[in-house]
């Protein structure tokens, strides 16, 4: 009878557990994130399923950026979207103005009774993300900012102090002559052009890169790069070129191995770079704050954001959107996202994982780390909380192949700020029209 009776309470719990388990709620998560970043995701999931039992969360990935972002609007005309899409920064405005696709991250979050409040994050994170009115339209989660790396080893050989990078861009300039009479390769390099030399050139000056606040004012902004500022410093760059002070490394990320194979003794990269400098750098490095020309009023400001964020597809259950939502604060929290920047070279989307990161001692073990994060953690102007511009991949397409023709001597700066601004803009109108 005991035995019965015993078989009988395990049998009852058993199904109790498993109507448990059948009344959680799924959300489908696809996301970018490959490799070691991939397995973070994939343990992130597990932990938040781990921690709680009404919910369970599925990362799935879909491959690269541009590859997921179309999979998931394909998906969505389809009738079978995902809960929740991570897309790269430049993908914002698409989201945006998909029409009835998407659900405000911010304005989803008060609905169900559990505010994301944007002042939790870092300010020129939360600004990248958010409406013209400040609230969030999509969560933030892996972003980096650029940072300028040096090698100190080849600093030392050229007679450089070591503890004293460059701030300017004509130390910059200086700098890179001496590297180059040391024996260095190339004195000077970066990554990302577009992303780098003018959308966060034109933010750390506080100046515009195109109208309408950067387009967080409205469709009909336009580009505004054949300006002073922007000749000046592609006719400095041109002219660092032609002296071989500034080697041009190619479009995206291409250039990242003239510094950690130590043939370039200064780079401006993003910040996420810094793991892969670890491992493959057979040199001491520093990490200082973007070059700046010291007779611009208002610079440095803060330098804006690469990366991705989190967006909710539109046409889900109010169980669904709870779900979201907790996993969002979860993903979040201080703890979280100090491990997250901690483990990934990411900054620390929240003030509170910065603050944490800070206490922990961890910017003090490794030197370097804190500067992309000051950076961003500033006051935001008009001009420097990011853009909000419609086919911005193909605008920056269009700047990479045009500052490859000046950079090779082949096309006259200002010539080629007008080509960008010209055929930029055209793409603009057309995005546009297609939205309204």
């Amino acid at each position: 009878m005991a035995f019965s009776l015993f078989r009988m309470t395990a049998l009852a719990a058993l199904l109790a557990s498993a109507g448990a388990a059948q009344a959680a709620t799924d959300i489908t998560f696809w996301h970018s994130m490959e490799g070691p970043l991939g397995e973070r995701v994939n343990s992130i999931a597990k932990a938040f399923n781990a921690s709680q039992s009404d919910y369970v969360v599925h990362a799935v990935y879909k491959g690269a950026y541009g590859e997921s972002m179309n999979a998931g609007i394909a998906a969505f005309r389809a009738g079978n979207a995902p809960d929740i899409l991570q897309v790269f920064e430049v993908g914002t405005a698409t989201m945006m103005y998909a029409k009835g696709a998407v659900k405000p991250v911010q304005e989803l979050s008060e609905k169900v009774g559990d505010p994301i409040n944007p002042k939790d994050f870092l300010g020129a994170v939360a600004s990248y993300y958010s409406s013209p009115e400040g609230k969030l339209v999509s969560m933030p989660f892996n972003s980096s900012t650029p940072v300028l790396y040096y090698n100190k080893d080849a600093f030392k050989k050229a007679g450089l102090n070591p503890d004293a990078p460059p701030k300017t861009w004509p130390e910059v300039a200086d700098a890179a002559k001496k590297l180059r009479a040391a024996g260095m390769e190339c004195g000077y390099s970066s990554a990302w052009p577009s992303w780098i030399l003018l959308e966060n050139f034109a933010a750390w000056h506080n100046v515009p890169y195109a109208s309408k606040d950067n387009g967080f004012g409205g469709l009909d902004a336009r580009l505004l790069l054949d300006s002073p500022l922007f000749k000046k410093h592609m006719t400095f760059l041109a002219g660092m070129a032609k002296a071989g002070e500034f080697t041009y490394g190619g479009r995206g990320d291409a250039g990242n191995a003239l510094f950690t194979s130590g043939k370039c003794g200064m780079y401006t990269g993003s910040s996420g770079m810094r793991a892969s400098i670890i491992k493959n750098g057979q040199f001491a490095f520093g990490t200082s704050t973007l070059p700046y020309y010291p007779d611009v009023k208002g610079a440095p400001q803060n330098s804006i954001i690469g990366g991705a964020s989190l967006w909710v597809f539109s046409g889900k259950s109010d169980a669904t959107y709870k779900g979201v939502v907790k996993f969002f604060k979860y993903l979040s929290n201080p703890e979280q996202a100090a491990a997250w920047h901690q483990g990934t070279g990411y900054v620390p989307v929240t003030k509170a994982g910065y603050e944490l990161t800070k206490k922990s001692g961890f910017y003090d073990k490794n030197p370097g780390t804190e500067v992309a994060v000051r950076q961003l953690n500033a006051d935001t102007t008009a001009n420097s909380r990011g853009i909000r511009l419609g086919y911005l991949p193909q605008i920056r397409d269009i700047e990479d192949a045009t500052m490859e023709q000046i950079f090779a001597g082949k096309m006259d700066p200002e010539a080629g700020l007008k080509k960008m601004t010209t055929e930029g803009n055209a793409l603009l109108e057309r995005f546009e029209k297609s939205v309204k």
